[in-house]
């Protein structure tokens, strides 16, 4: 009985989207940026060999026909990814206006975004003063700290000190549509920081910014302060159906492994696992061996992104993509007759690019354990349709 397994690999894109002049990061367009390839150059020329060493190995992925999926894409042929494909492979080109996660994993799911996120402006102060109240208001403060766009990390360390000094949280923005809210996880209190998020999360929503995130840290000043693992998206809800929602209208179980459940305000999941990237493969691992007949297993695996992509660290986004691919070759054997994983990504974040920002790129679109041969070049909700498809469900997804 059919299974299907979605996995995205959080910003991996391969380059070619047909609109990347019309998105920036900062004054640079996204013309000719390739998150895949860039690194592939990067590694064969020795400029990425920080706890890795030598041209980018990923047998599985290119195997199933990622190399092949970057050429579809883009043109380029990116050194070390030339094998002969022996999945389905593809590359997929979103029609969301956006390059951030809701928009990329909903399109994927089945459900375009026909509106423009809200985007805080780039000079401080950036929030409206009656969302400095409400949060205020909710956090039981008489202010705020930050109210910029930052770096996640470059802010706490910042402003982490003062924080502990006046019980005010730091909120802070990026290009994507977010509102970020860092707390120090003992002195201010993790329950406290995700009650406050939660509380004004309905409000931000309404503005059309798409996520409320919670960043909770630890330290002092002596020793510096780290975000802890402890991070949670509160995601404004899918307006409509989604991929999850007719998998259990049809009677199938979903489960979410990493952020999905954040992404889809866990409407259409049956439960929900998380973690670092390294145990989200083992969750992975553990839905293969026992996912019911009928399910669909939609994973995130965001470290990508998070850890690499945004801070523009090519050896150590190579190095993720290196491990992933060991993973993912002890997985794929295990796949039963009958099941489909389909791998690929929701927007681009090139390390080698200027800024910090996500990317606008083409994505792969892999799969494994339904033969071989090219899709072409499709859209995103075209991965909804196949997979439900395998799925069996009625009618267009």
């Amino acid at each position: 009985m059919p299974r299907a397994f979605l996995v995205v690999m959080d910003s991996v894109g391969v380059g070619g989207a047909p609109d990347a002049a019309d998105y920036f990061n900062g004054r640079w367009p996204d013309t000719g940026a390739n998150t895949l390839a860039h690194i592939a150059f990067a590694c064969a020329g020795g400029r990425a060999e920080t706890g890795r060493s030598g041209p980018l190995d990923l047998p599985n992925l290119d195997a199933l026909g990622l190399g092949a999926a970057v050429e579809l894409a883009s043109g380029v042929a990116a050194p070390g990814l030339g094998r002969a494909p022996h999945g389905i492979w593809g590359a997929a080109t979103e029609s969301s206006r956006g390059k951030d996660t809701p928009s990329g994993h909903w399109e994927l799911a089945g459900l375009p975004v026909t509106w423009d996120w809200h985007v805080f402006p780039q000079n401080a102060p950036v929030f409206p003063s009656d969302v400095v109240e409400d949060v205020c208001a909710a956090a039981g403060t008489t202010g705020i700290l930050g109210n910029c766009r930052a770096s996640g990390t470059e802010i706490i360390s910042r402003l982490g000190a003062e924080h502990l000094r006046t019980g005010w949280p730091i909120c802070y923005t990026s290009a994507d549509s977010v509102f970020q809210v860092a707390a120090h996880e003992e002195a201010f209190g993790l329950d406290r920081l995700l009650d406050l998020c939660r509380a004004i999360a309905p409000r931000l929503h309404e503005m059309k910014v798409g996520r409320v995130i919670a960043r909770p840290f630890t330290g002092s000043a002596p020793r510096g302060f780290e975000r802890t693992g402890n991070r949670r998206d509160f995601g404004m809800p899918p307006p409509g159906p989604t991929l999850l929602s007719r998998v259990q209208q049809a009677g199938g179980a979903v489960h979410a492994i990493g952020k999905i459940g954040d992404i889809f305000s866990m409407q259409g999941a049956t439960d929900s696992r998380t973690g670092p990237d390294s145990q989200l493969l083992e969750h992975l691992a553990a839905a293969v061996d026992d996912a019911q007949d009928h399910s669909l297993t939609f994973a995130n695996f965001v470290e990508f992104d998070s850890h690499y992509g945004h801070r523009r660290d090519v050896a150590g986004y190579a190095a993720a993509l290196e491990r992933f691919d060991a993973g993912l070759g002890a997985i794929l054997p295990r796949l039963r007759p009958h099941d489909m994983m389909l791998l690929t990504a929701d927007h681009g974040n090139d390390p080698t690019w200027p800024g910090t920002d996500h990317t606008r790129e083409r994505v792969p679109v892999l799969i494994a354990g339904c033969g071989g041969g090219s899709l072409g070049q499709i859209g995103f909700s075209d991965v909804a349709r196949e997979i439900g498809r395998h799925l069996g469900l009625d009618g267009a997804v």
